[in-house]
Order: C-alpha cells, then sequence, then structure tokens
C-alpha cells in the first residue's frame, strides 16, 4: 500500500535527522495513518492559499513530507471550501497539522512513561492524539480543543482509526474541564505565559513540555511541576516553534516609517544574528530586549525590529559589511549591541543554558542556575 511506504520513508527520514531515538515513538509514527486526520489542507500558493484534498494526485505526498500543513486560516472553518470554489484565498494560518520532526521532538522530550496519564492541549487534526494513544493507551490520554467544529472532526477521525482518548472542547489554557491530574501534559501551541491551570492538573514530579510564544527567543521548555502551583526547568536544545493559544496571540506590530538615508552607520551586528535562533543569540537578546519584535519591510522578506513604543531599526547590508538606522524614543540597535557585548561576555550560551522557574507569584528565566544573579521576567 502506498501510503504504508511513505509512512516507512517518514519514519526513515526522521531518525535519519536525527529527532526520533525512542522504539515506542518510532513505531507510533511507523503505524498512525497520518493520511486519515488529513483529507483536505491548505498550501502556499504564492501569498495566498490554495486548497488540496484527496482528489488532488500529490495530497498524499503532501501528507507524508515533512512540512507543516495548515488546515484553518482567520479561525474561519469555511474558507477552504471557498478556496476550493473560487481559487487560492489571503488568510493568516490559525491551525494546522506541524511537522512531524517537531512534532517527534516534543512527544520524546515528554518523557512519557508506561502507565503515565497525559493531557495534550490543542487537539487539531487529532494526529498527534493518535500518537499519543498508540504509545500510552487510548484510555490514558485526554485531549482539548478550543475551537468546537476542529474538535468535533478530530474525534470522529480518532474513532475511525480505533483510538478513543477523552476529547473536550474548552480553553486549553485552563488545562482539561474535568479536573483530573495528569502526569504529563503537552501543549502544542505556543504560551506567553505558563497557565497556572496547568500546574494545578499535574502531578508532583510530572513533566509539562510546551512552547513559547516570545516576539523573540521562542522554542521549548519543559518543565517539572513541584507542590502546589510552582515548577522549574530548562529551555531545550532542541527547538520548535508553534501558532499560539488564542487567547495569547500578540497584536500584529505597527508599520515602521521610513528610514533617514542620511543616519544609516556601521555596525558589527546583523539582524540575522538577533533574529535567527542558529545564531544562538537569539534568546539572550530576547531576554535583554523585552517587547521587541521582528516586522517585515519590504517584498524580499528582510526583517526590521518594533517596540511598542515607536523605537524600531533596521539595519542593511553594504560592501563592507552591515549598517542600521533606527528612530523613535529608543535606541534599539544600540541597546542590541550592548546585550551582545554582554552575551559574549558570558560565554555566548545557548538556550539550554537557560531555565524557566513557574509560581503563583512570578515567572522568571535564568541562566545555568535558579538562584543566578542573572535573572529575566517572562511575560
Amino acid at each position: 500500500m502506498r501510503a504504508q511506504r511513505l509512512r516507512r520513508r517518514l519514519v526513515r527520514q526522521l531518525v535519519e535527522e536525527d529527532v526520533l531515538h525512542d522504539e515506542a515513538w518510532t513505531e507510533a509514527f511507523a503505524t498512525v495513518p497520518r493520511h486519515a486526520f488529513l483529507p483536505r489542507f491548505f498550501v502556499p500558493a504564492g501569498t495566498r492559499w490554495a486548497a488540496v484534498d484527496r482528489s488532488d494526485p500529490e495530497w498524499l505526498d503532501r501528507v507524508y513530507s515533512r512540512d507543516v500543513l495548515v488546515t484553518q486560516l482567520d479561525d474561519d472553518p469555511d474558507l477552504w471550501d471557498r478556496a476550493r470554489a473560487d481559487g487560492p484565498v489571503a488568510g493568516v494560518p490559525t491551525s494546522s497539522s506541524s511537522m512531524p520532526a517537531i512534532m517527534a521532538i516534543m512527544l520524546e522530550e515528554l518523557l512519557v512513561r508506561d502507565g503515565d496519564r497525559v493531557l495534550e492541549i490543542g487537539t487539531g487534526t487529532g494526529y498527534n492524539a493518535a500518537l499519543l494513544c498508540h504509545r500510552c493507551g487510548s484510555g490514558q490520554v485526554s485531549t482539548v480543543d478550543i475551537d468546537p467544529a476542529i474538535a468535533a472532526a478530530a474525534q470522529e477521525r480518532l474513532t475511525s482509526c480505533g483510538y478513543a482518548p477523552e476529547c473536550a472542547t474548552g480553553d486549553g489554557a485552563l488545562g482539561f474541564p474535568a479536573g483530573v491530574l495528569f502526569d504529563r501534559i503537552l501543549c502544542t501551541a505556543s504560551v506567553s505565559r505558563i497557565p497556572l491551570a496547568w500546574l494545578e492538573q499535574t502531578l508532583p514530579g510530572g513533566h509539562i513540555v510546551t512552547t513559547l510564544n516570545r516576539p523573540l527567543g521562542g522554542g521549548l521548555v519543559r518543565l517539572t511541576v513541584g507542590e502546589g502551583t510552582t515548577a522549574e526547568g530548562r529551555i531545550l536544545a532542541r527547538d520548535g516553534r508553534f501558532m499560539p493559544l488564542r487567547a495569547h496571540r500578540l497584536p500584529p506590530p505597527a508599520e515602521l516609517p521610513p528610514a533617514d538615508e542620511n543616519q544609516w552607520r556601521p555596525t558589527e551586528l546583523s539582524m540575522t544574528d538577533v533574529l535567527k535562533p542558529n545564531r544562538h543569540f537569539e534568546f539572550f537578546a530576547s531576554l535583554e530586549l523585552p517587547g521587541v519584535r521582528p516586522v517585515h519591510v519590504g517584498v524580499d522578506g528582510a526583517f526590521a525590529l518594533s517596540h511598542p513604543d515607536g523605537s524600531w531599526a533596521r539595519t542593511r547590508r553594504t560592501e563592507s559589511g552591515f549598517e542600521v538606522v533606527q528612530g523613535g524614543p529608543r535606541a534599539l540597535w544600540e541597546l542590541a549591541e550592548d546585550a551582545h557585548r554582554r552575551w559574549e561576555a558570558l560565554g555566548r550560551p545557548g538556550r539550554s543554558r537557560f531555565g524557566l522557574t513557574v509560581n503563583s507569584e512570578e515567572q522568571t528565566f535564568w541562566l545555568d542556575d535558579p538562584q543566578s544573579e542573572n535573572r529575566w521576567p517572562y511575560g
């Protein structure tokens, strides 16, 4: 069967990419039919989105690709039908089936043991819940999604594949409506603060894996829950970025004013250094530049930095290096340059040297040790 061959190929790719190691998760990815959970989705068509379903020749290959597959735009369940009938549509992705590599990373980082009860925040297509059910058993898995249409479709697909987790519709930031206690919580959306309800629903010693919803310095974190509403953990070296929970979405950044050609000056720091996770400075920059976010400028995909207070900075490449221009009440690029010098003085720490402490009063990032003098607030 072609779907089985493509599924085996995907598993080989995940192993070769060094993101899939655990035999139990390897078996889950090799067994669960992803195509059953993705009967239709959107694919990029220039600056718009085209509709794809089982009738398209490339449907099955796309399902078993390593790509993220967008399943909803603008929280509107009718846009796919409109795109199918009238051609590609504009919209912002609001639900998707994540890249299989990132799913594998998060599932392995959850450190599931036999017998664990697991809560998934963000049911989406139901595919990730199916992987959890295959590994843990349906009776050990609960899943919740805020969108009733998405949750209903996912439950129907799960049932058709023989999986029966406990499904609910509700705000994932509040945990599971029934108030059950869990050994593990996995959130397949990003959060601007760790919801205290998750800590209350996790047994002491249990783990929470989620992604950080931050303009800069997002990625994965694993927390170990303590007594009461306390938790502590590390930012994970293996990265992953997800759409935010609906209640945690950030407003769009304001448009930047035009740059004054007479104000450009040389700089040794590039925008790529600040924005790209693989440059390792990005996470530290996010801590030192709270509220600063990237914004698209121009049609070439270039980014600038902006802050809600009206401060901004742009860079450009020249024959001899880079130049920067900035404006607004604060000199953002000078702050970025200062942060880069401090980062170098601290030994150029990568994201895995940072941790997060959560309690009912505050949420705090730290470097190397929870008692470190290098601390920054989260949220």
